[in-house]
């Protein structure tokens, strides 16, 4: 693995674990697709790390069963600010 690969993983590893943030969240602060991120923690860092792997894949699997509820509240929130 490239070395400039190696660090974007572990950057976006540490961003993950410490902020508990989305895919989608974490692209945009690093400025790479969602596509990059996915790949990044889910295929390339069990490579690398077996232990951070599994935590990172706790946060994508609870981020993942919350999104439905993000979903909706985002909707509730824009249609409470258009009624204004």
């Amino acid at each position: 693995m490239q070395e400039y690969i190696l660090k974007r993983v572990l950057k976006l590893t540490y961003y993950v674990l410490e902020n508990k943030a989305t895919v989608r969240k974490t692209a945009e602060v690093f400025g790479v697709s969602k596509s990059t991120v996915h790949k990044d923690l889910t295929e390339r860092l069990p490579a690398l790390d077996k232990k951070l792997a599994g935590e990172i894949k706790k946060i994508l699997e609870q981020n993942k069963a919350e999104r439905h509820i993000r979903g909706g509240e985002a909707t509730r929130k824009k249609y409470k600010n258009m009624a204004k």
